[in-house]
C-alpha cells in the first residue's frame, strides 16, 4: 500500500464526533435514538442554553446555543438533558484509544475531535481504508457515529471533515483547493470568524480566493501576522505537525510580589490576591492562551514558603476565574500567619490558536443571555460546528484594581488528562 502514500508529504486526518454528547447519550440509552434529543446547562430553567443537539432536533431547526423556550417552540417534543461529563470523558477515552490502533502521532484538541498523521501506517491500508475502518469500529465499539477528513496537512483535513455529516468521509487534496474551497465565501473557511471576515471585506476579500490572492501588506496591516497565515491556508499551505505532546505542554504565566510590609489582614490579602490574578490575565491574553491549573506561593515572614495548585476541569483565562480559584486555594491554605510574598501562577497552558474549545456550558449559562451574543455565537456554531471563539471587550485601566479591566466570554476546551494516572 506504499505507492498509495505520497513520497515526501504527509497524510493526516481529521476525526471529528457528530453531535458528541447527544450521541453519546444515545448510546447509552438507546431509546433515545431516531428521537429530537439536546443537551442543555439546565433544561429545568426555559433561559437554559442549547449545547449541542441531535440531527432530528436540527431538523427542526433546533440549534447549538439557542435558549431552550425558543428550542421548544419550535420542536416540542423535543427532549432536553443535562450534561454527563464523566459519561462523555468515558466515551471520548474509548474513541482516542481506537485512534491510536492505527498511529502513535495521535493530537487530541478537544473532548471529541483530533488528528492522526498516518503517514507511516500504509501496512494498514490505504488512506481511505484506514479512515473507513476507523469509521466503522468507532460506530461498532462505542456506538458513536464520526466524520473524517483526509488530507495532507492539518487545515485541509479539518474543512474536509466539515463537509459531510454525518458519518461521511472527505479527502481534500491540495489541487482541490481552487475548485473546491476558493469559491467559499471567506467566513466558512476554518480559522475565519466572523469578525474577521468583516475586516477582510474592507480590502475586497471576499471569498477564500480573493483570501488566497490578497495583498500581502494588506493583510499584515489589518490582521497581523495572522494575516499571512490565513492567506497560506487559503492556498492549501499548513506545515503544523500533529504533535501527541500539543496537550500536555506544561508551561506557565505568573506573578508575584512581595508586599512592603508583613499582612495578616485577609481582606488585604486578597486585594493583593486579586491584583496578581488581574495581571496574570493579562499576560495570559497577550500570549493566547488559557490555563488548564492555577497555582498559589505564600512566603511567610519565617520565609517558610509553600505553593499550592489545582488542576481545572476546563482552561480559563478571564480574571475572575483566576482569582476565584486563587481565593479558595489561598483560604485553604493559609494559616493565619503575616505574609510576606504572594504569588499567582497559571500553568499547563493551551494555546488559543490551537485550541478547538468546547462549551464551558457552566460559566456560559449567564454570559449567554446577552442576545446579540447569541446572535453570533448561532452563526459560528453554525459555520464550524464545535468551533472557535473568542469575545473581548477592552476597557481602559483605571486606579480602582476592583474594576475589571477586562471582560472576555469563551468556549473553553474540555481537555482530557489523557496523560495522567487521575
Amino acid at each position: 500500500m506504499k505507492e498509495m502514500y505520497p513520497k515526501k508529504g504527509r497524510v493526516i486526518l481529521h476525526v471529528d464526533m457528530n453531535s458528541f454528547y447527544a450521541s453519546v447519550e444515545m448510546a447509552f440509552d438507546p431509546s433515545l435514538k431516531g428521537k429530537p434529543l439536546a443537551i442543555a446547562g439546565n433544561p429545568k430553567e426555559r433561559r437554559g442554553i442549547i449545547v449541542t443537539c441531535s440531527y432530528e432536533a436540527r431538523k427542526y431547526g433546533v440549534k447549538t446555543t439557542m435558549p431552550i423556550w425558543e428550542a421548544k417552540k419550535l420542536c416540542p417534543q423535543l427532549i432536553v438533558m443535562s450534561p454527563n461529563f464523566d459519561r462523555y470523558r468515558a466515551a471520548s477515552h474509548g474513541m482516542f484509544d481506537i485512534l491510536f490502533e492505527y498511529s502513535q502521532l495521535v493530537e487530541p484538541v478537544s473532548i471529541d475531535e483530533g488528528f492522526v498523521d498516518i503517514t507511516d501506517s500504509f501496512e494498514l491500508g490505504s488512506p481511505l481504508e484506514i479512515a473507513d475502518r476507523i469509521q466503522k469500529q468507532i460506530l461498532s465499539q462505542l456506538d458513536l457515529p464520526c466524520s473524517i477528513g483526509i488530507a495532507p496537512n492539518r487545515f485541509l483535513a479539518k474543512m474536509a471533515s466539515d463537509m459531510k455529516k454525518p458519518l461521511g468521509i472527505t479527502v481534500l487534496r491540495k489541487r482541490d483547493v481552487e475548485k473546491v474551497l476558493w469559491p467559499l465565501p471567506v467566513v466558512e473557511m476554518h480559522g475565519v470568524g466572523r469578525k474577521t471576515a468583516e475586516k477582510l471585506n474592507t480590502i475586497n476579500v471576499y471569498t477564500v480566493k480573493d483570501l488566497a490572492s490578497a495583498n500581502d501588506i494588506q493583510l499584515k496591516a489589518l490582521l497581523g501576522i495572522n494575516g499571512l497565515r490565513l492567506k497560506e491556508r487559503a492556498n492549501g499551505v499548513d506545515d503544523r505537525p500533529v504533535d501527541p505532546d500539543a496537550a500536555n505542554e506544561f508551561k506557565s504565566v505568573g506573578n508575584s510580589t512581595t508586599l512592603p510590609s508583613d499582612i495578616s489582614n485577609q481582606h488585604q490579602l486578597l486585594l493583593v490576591l486579586e491584583g496578581l490574578a488581574e495581571k496574570v490575565a493579562a499576560r495570559m491574553k497577550r500570549k493566547k492562551v488559557l490555563a488548564a491549573s492555577i497555582g498559589v506561593t505564600i512566603r511567610y515572614k519565617d520565609r517558610k514558603t509553600i505553593t499550592r495548585s489545582k488542576k481545572l476541569l476546563n482552561p480559563i483565562s478571564q480574571k475572575d476565574d483566576i482569582y476565584t480559584v486563587s481565593k479558595q486555594l489561598f483560604l485553604k491554605n493559609w494559616n493565619g500567619d503575616s505574609v510576606r510574598l504572594l504569588g499567582v501562577t497559571g500553568a499547563d497552558l493551551v494555546e488559543k490558536e490551537q485550541a478547538v474549545k468546547q462549551l464551558d456550558i457552566f460559566s456560559y449559562e449567564k454570559d449567554a443571555r446577552n442576545e446579540p451574543l447569541l446572535e453570533t455565537l448561532n452563526m459560528l456554531r453554525n459555520k464550524f460546528g464545535q468551533g472557535i471563539i473568542d469575545r473581548a471587550v477592552e476597557k481602559a485601566p483605571t486606579k480602582d484594581r476592583q474594576e475589571n479591566i477586562a471582560s472576555e466570554t469563551s468556549f473553553s476546551k474540555d481537555f482530557l488528562d489523557f496523560f495522567s494516572d487521575e
